[in-house]
């Protein structure tokens, strides 16, 4: 067993040169360099139910360890170290958390209890864990392929490869969303941003599914972030989009919100291009939809007034902002009964007032539409929970 600093340095080290392959080995090695009996790091599957062990290349696959009912659950739904004595050793289970995106958990079985500093060990491994995963991913396959317990198909690929983390948090603003279904989902898409003080996030929902809708979605979203880039107000944005929407995809279209909120003022400036209100909760309370929509779908406002309405709304600190696609809300029972807005603000409100993270209310909110569907969404379903808490607050 070697003291904490030169455990992190020789991990800092060996990651120079590893692929993503190597991070089995790199976890297991800096667990037995901390006198840890195992390391193990863990990940997320896409659709937030189950963690996966991360195995060394031709190793069999590890049993699956389930999100809700378990210390690994908890560690990953609260951000915080879990720790348990079963079977005469200490289990240690430490999220994996790269800022805000949530990627799993780490593992550890040691012989004695662990004390503070050994926890905190833990959990500087876990932080720097995190870190290399995200950088690492992007030069194999191997963690998409652990995180995946189904195949996904291409239209799903198409979108997944184009959008941001699924969470984000700032010192004033936290941005989540969830995508269902995730191994298949089409024309659903979600974009944010953070500059200069001022967060810019959309949400699209493209007519149609599969490859033509993700195509259309693709397009919308990159057309977006190039107006963005290139420093477009909202409505110029919108008309730079609902333009390349026309010429590229002449049969098509989508629904979307743009949206700017300035963190520093509270005031939220937005365009609904035939898209569902955006949901304003205060004190855990709906207040009510913002208005919807202004502006017609994109491809399609060219044929009326291309000038779309700018609205602007001003938060309080600890507001929140529920984006959502019409397959949230349109979500049936077998007989008939949509989930519908109502239950969705119910849902948001009452998961906020028990304190889960943005994070972990969408996941527990899209399983609560899965359920209510019977897992088997008749449309692609996306949600984002936007919450504004500045620090001068």
């Amino acid at each position: 067993m070697i003291a904490l600093p030169e455990a992190v340095q020789r991990l800092a080290d060996a990651v120079h040169r590893a692929g993503p392959d190597d991070l089995a080995s790199l976890a297991s090695q800096v667990g037995a360099d901390l006198g840890a009996l195992g390391m193990t790091v863990y990940l997320v599957d896409y659709a937030q139910t189950a963690f996966t062990p991360f195995a060394p290349p031709g190793a069999p696959p590890g049993e699956l360890v389930a999100i809700d009912g378990t210390l690994a659950g908890q560690s990953y739904g609260t951000g915080t170290i879990q720790h348990a004595a079963i079977g005469g050793v200490y289990h240690v289970w430490a999220p994996l958390i790269d800022g805000a995106e949530r990627l799993g958990v780490l593992y550890t079985v040691t012989a004695a209890a662990p004390d503070a500093a050994a926890l905190t060990a833990y959990g500087t491994v876990a932080a720097l864990l995190a870190e290399i995963l995200v950088t690492r991913r992007r030069y194999g396959d191997a963690i998409e392929r652990t995180r995946r317990r189904l195949p996904m198909q291409l239209a799903a690929e198409i979108i997944w490869t184009q959008l941001p983390p699924l969470t984000f948090a700032s010192r004033d603003v936290a941005v989540s969303a969830v995508l269902e279904p995730c191994y298949d989902v089409g024309g659903d898409a979600f974009d944010y941003a953070i500059n200069d003080g001022i967060l810019h996030v959309a949400m699209f929902d493209a007519v149609g599914h599969g490859i033509a809708a993700s195509a259309t979605t693709s397009l919308a979203l990159n057309a977006y972030r190039n107006a963005r880039r290139v420093g477009l107000d909202l409505a110029d944005t919108y008309r730079s989009i609902d333009k390349w929407v026309a010429v590229q995809h002449p049969d098509s279209f989508l629904t979307a919100l743009l949206g700017e909120l300035d963190t520093r003022t509270g005031v939220y400036r937005r365009i609904s291009a035939g898209h569902p209100g955006e949901l304003l909760l205060r004190d855990d309370v709906l207040v009510h939809p913002l208005p919807a929509p202004t502006a017609m779908p994109l491809g399609l406002g060219q044929l009326t007034d291309p000038i779309p309405d700018v609205t602007e709304t001003v938060l309080r600190p600890g507001d929140n902002l529920l984006l959502y696609t019409d397959g949230v809300i349109e979500a049936r029972t077998a007989s008939g009964e949509f989930f519908g807005i109502e239950r969705l603000a119910a849902f948001v409100a009452r998961a906020l007032a028990d304190h889960h993270s943005t994070a972990e209310t969408m996941r527990r909110l899209v399983h609560a539409i899965l359920e209510h569907q019977h897992e088997q969404l008749q449309d692609d379903a996306t949600a984002a929970l936007l919450t504004f808490r500045p620090a001068a607050a």
